[in-house]
């Protein structure tokens, strides 16, 4: 059997990512393994105007390699579409247009296998062997000294709403059920972030159109905007991570529930661009919708025979409950990591920590033997640049660097102004 140098599991940006930066490495020998039968990348959000919150320079590879083949310009030039997007004038591009990007990357790397979904994974003495279940039946083995987990998160669903009968959806299908959801005269939005905000502003866009309610209920205390100043973006800086991975366990928890506005709130243009939408509307008339703040979802449940959920909330900062009646159900609740099954099998090899969550080093590695890397699941020991995509390539260049036991692509160790933590020289007073 054909032993690889490794083997990644799942197809994600992170996983692409380091599929085209390993593609021109002379002596690495990789195979992308991913369930589904082609790329795809949060196709229930592809919004028509929505765009990524990071610029274009965060693609798959140029912050690690800006003369690869697989940049986003070099797909933009390919496509005939690099003139428009200069004249455009934005770093943003639209997400529609990032999957395109990624699905072209993914069509020219001969080591992609789609329709292989990873089931077993085992360790045979020498190296790992994974059992892959093929989508038309049968399975494939295939055989590697080192494994990149790339499995991604999976969408959240709130304890007070898990195993609640009706058609509730997560922001994860939407736009599989937009019409659905515009077909009930009633529609809830709860959580907040980007993916509420835009789901948010698509229904308020149509509600002319249509005879129903909206109302977006979140349990921050605003709707607040993603930071997007120059020093905090320095935060997801290598420096940055370090300081944060040498902090107690505790502690980086912590932070990280303080830290969620940075990474996990909404653009401050799109923001704008409800209130203006919700000031627009108001001027022909009383439009139908609420937003609620300090809302915290409590419990619910499904009337079959009203067609309706019965929403019980909280409200925050008063500690007083309230109740709110509505036909459809939108969570934009987030993603969390997710152990994949096929662990199991492997977990003794694999270093745990108190919350049995992966114990992952500086590397990117959960195991003593520095030969199970993680992509994007590394969040309470790294910090907020884990799902970032801009830092992606970074990443992957570690994670390349360590396979070939060489500088295949240099890794910048510092690129802030300011300073993380102690400086060694400095003397406690």
């Amino acid at each position: 059997m054909r032993t690889y140098d490794f083997a990644a599991v799942g197809l994600g940006p992170f996983n692409l990512g380091l599929a085209c930066l390993a593609e021109p490495v002379d002596g690495l020998d990789g195979i992308f393994l991913e369930a589904r039968d082609d790329f795809s990348w949060h196709p229930g959000m592809l919004l028509a105007d929505a765009t990524l919150q990071v610029p274009f320079m965060a693609d798959l590879v140029t912050m690690a390699d800006p003369t690869s083949r697989f940049s986003f310009l070099e797909f933009l030039k390919s496509t005939g579409r690099l003139y428009a997007f200069y004249i455009r004038e934005s770093f943003y591009p639209l997400r529609a247009e990032y999957d395109q990007y990624c699905r072209w990357a993914a069509a020219q790397i001969a080591g992609i296998r789609f329709g292989r979904h990873v089931d077993r994974v085992q360790h045979d003495g020498e190296a790992y062997v994974l059992t892959a279940r093929l989508r038309g039946g049968g399975t494939e083995t295939y055989r590697a000294h080192r494994l990149v987990l790339g499995t991604g998160t999976q969408p959240h669903v709130p304890a007070a709403v898990q195993g609640l009968e009706g058609p509730m959806i997560h922001t994860a299908d939407y736009l599989t059920h937009k019409a659905a959801l515009q077909a009930t005269r009633s529609i809830t939005i709860v959580g907040s972030g980007q993916s509420a905000a835009e789901a948010y502003l698509d229904l308020l866009d149509d509600i002319d159109s249509f005879d129903y309610e909206l109302t977006w209920a979140t349990r921050s205390p605003r709707f607040f905007p993603m930071e997007y100043t120059k020093l905090t973006l320095e935060m997801t800086s290598p420096e940055y991570t370090a300081y944060f991975h040498r902090l107690p366990m505790e502690t980086r928890d912590a932070l990280l529930r303080e830290q969620r506005q940075l990474y996990k709130g909404i653009s401050a243009d799109l923001i704008d661009t409800i209130y203006d939408t919700l000031y627009r509307q108001q001027v022909q008339g009383e439009v139908p919708t609420r937003l609620l703040t300090n809302a915290e979802l409590s419990g619910a449940a499904w009337d079959e025979a009203r067609g309706a959920y019965d929403l019980a909330f909280r409200h925050v900062e008063l500690d007083a409950p309230f109740a709110l009646e509505t036909e459809a159900l939108v969570l934009a609740t987030g993603y969390r990591p997710q152990v994949p099954g096929f662990v199991a099998s492997i977990a003794d090899r694999i270093r745990w920590d108190a919350k049995r969550r992966y114990a992952v080093a500086a590397g990117y590695t959960i195991d003593d033997d520095a030969q199970i890397f993680v992509q994007n699941a590394e969040e309470h020991t790294h910090g907020l640049v884990a799902p970032d995509l801009g830092m992606g390539a970074f990443r992957n260049s570690v994670i390349l660097n360590a396979m070939c036991g060489r500088e295949v692509y240099p890794v910048e160790e510092r690129i802030a102004f300011q300073e993380f933590g102690v400086a060694r020289t400095e003397v406690p007073v």
